[in-house]
């Protein structure tokens, strides 16, 4: 008579969902029956590798938060993603972080950087370096209003009023914000809990993206697993969880069903936030109805935790003459084609013709240094709206913020530097559309006011809890980056998270 293995089923294969199942493979393909079922059409979740305009791009993540001691960097070695040869195609950073970065205020006017925008850039990354130092612990409430608090200090410090001067300030520092937004996935900075950024942790070493591909991480984790392993177009709807086994309930034409001894989950956070509304049935919204409701800690901790939405927007762009009569542009001779600058833009409010939701971005910037592909990352509000519109739209707004930041005579001001660019014209754009992605909702998690890292262990914990724990522990445990203390946020949170709880069902059996 042949025993039964313990039939273990891992929702979402994405690097949470794959290393949970490498690790648990890796331990003896005798000792579980292992399934990974994912939603969508490939593998890898908010990892997607892609090209544009003969660019490898990241329409999801791009770094890896520092090399020494970080799993992902090392399966990014494994994998043979960080070799020269991997590099086949110019890819996003491959030069590292930009330098002679230009700040142009909206108008036209050269920011001068020695003495007006570098002294606010460092004001900015000295106090975010406290607050994760846990320095800022006693400010309490949210990070913005820590940061203009700041402003606020260093501007009474300088005597004499300069109101122009501060306006510019001002709108550095809110340059800065739309950065920190981007980096946290917060739609407000004041929603950003100020406290539990002193528990957040990056590995040390640089931080670098992947000359091959972040998609080849993936591939190797779904490469390293027995054939079969991994099953695509499979959408969880409905977890009956009360009893053993778990029955999963699948979405599609033909109704399709698994049992399961245990459950790894790995969606993201907001598709948990969406399936504890109050229409879970909703096919658009991606939610999975529980049978029985999630436990009021659990959901109390979803609810209270942050989860944003962050995209990117390529943009080719090409160097044109001044317009002409005709109210065309003239291409430049190739031979005499410039730089597109990293541009840093300081809005002022000035010019009605930019939209609101173009507002939202600190920068312009090649993706290498000389390259015509050019990257706007968006948060919150302005992410979701982007999504929204048809590209002749983005592509007008893009042009016109373009016409502001960079006019051919920009204006002097007395806090501007010298400067002077050519025209730029934007030929077509590339974007990621992670809010309205059924299957994710969203980017990343952050520890929202209200919030603290309690909630991101209280995500950890497995289901049942209490007394029943006793007599069927472990039905439904839980994955993913928003399930990490101290580095949520990140693919090595994810990877950590997966092996953790695969972890935890190797001690369950032992």
């Amino acid at each position: 008579m042949v025993e039964k293995k313990p039939r273990i089923v891992i929702v979402g294969a994405g690097i949470a969902g794959l290393s949970a199942a490498q690790q648990l493979c890796g331990a003896g393909r005798e000792k579980f029956e292992v399934v990974v079922v994912e939603a969508g059409c490939r593998a890898g979740g908010r990892v997607f590798t892609s090209e544009f305009a003969d660019h490898r791009l990241e329409m999801g993540a791009t770094w890896v938060q520092g090399i020494l001691g970080s799993p992902v960097y090392a399966l990014a070695r494994e994998a043979g993603a960080l070799r020269e040869e991997a590099a086949d195609l110019p890819y996003e950073r491959m030069d590292g972080f930009p330098d002679g970065v230009l700040t142009v205020a909206e108008g036209g006017g050269v920011v001068d950087a020695n003495t007006v925008a570098k002294p606010i850039e460092e004001l900015y990354r000295g106090m975010m370096e406290a607050a994760r130092a846990g320095e800022a612990v006693g400010e309490g409430g949210g990070v913005e209003e820590y940061l203009r608090r700041g402003l606020r200090a260093y501007q009474a410090r300088r005597p004499g009023g300069r109101k122009e001067l501060e306006e510019v300030e001002e709108a550095l520092l809110g340059m800065h914000i739309n950065r920190e937004r981007t980096d946290t996935s917060a739609d407000d900075l004041g929603d950003l809990d100020l406290p539990a950024e002193g528990e957040y942790r990056d590995f040390p070493g640089d931080h670098v993206t992947i000359p091959g591909g972040y998609t080849r991480v993936v591939e190797h984790l779904v490469a390293a697993l027995p054939p079969g392993t991994v099953r695509l177009g499979l959408r969880l709807r409905r977890l009956d969880w009360g009893e053993t086994p778990v029955r999963l309930h699948f979405a599609g034409e033909a109704t399709t069903t698994l049992t399961a001894d245990h459950v790894i989950l790995t969606v993201s956070l907001g598709v948990l936030k969406a399936s504890i509304g109050k229409d879970v049935s909703a096919t658009a919204t991606g939610a999975i109805a529980f049978d029985p409701p999630l436990p009021q800690f659990k959901r109390e901790a979803v609810e209270r935790l942050g989860f944003g939405v962050v995209d990117k927007l390529f943009i080719e762009v090409e160097a044109v003459e001044t317009p002409e009569p005709d109210g065309g542009y003239a291409q430049l001779a190739r031979t005499a084609q410039p730089a597109f600058p990293f541009l840093h833009m300081a809005f002022l409010g000035d010019a009605a013709k930019i939209p609101w939701w173009m507002r939202g971005t600190e920068s312009v910037c090649p993706v290498h240094a000389g390259s015509t592909v050019a990257l706007a990352w968006f948060a919150g509000r302005e992410a979701a709206h982007l999504e929204s519109l048809p590209d002749d739209e983005v592509i007008s707004a893009l042009q016109s913020t373009l016409e502001s930041f960079l006019p051919a005579q920009p204006r002097r001001c007395s806090w501007a530097g010298a400067g002077a660019t050519p025209r730029w014209r934007v030929k077509r754009i590339k974007r990621s559309g992670w809010a309205a992605d059924p299957l994710f909702l969203g980017s990343y998690s952050y520890v929202a006011v209200g919030s603290s890292g309690e909630d991101l262990d209280r995500m950890a914990e497995p289901l049942p809890r209490g007394p029943e724990a006793d007599r069927t522990p472990l039905r439904v445990l839980f994955a993913g980056e928003a399930t990490h203390r101290t580095h949520y946020s990140t693919t090595h949170a994810a990877y950590l998270s997966g092996v953790r709880e695969a972890d935890r069902l190797l001690q369950h059996y032992c």
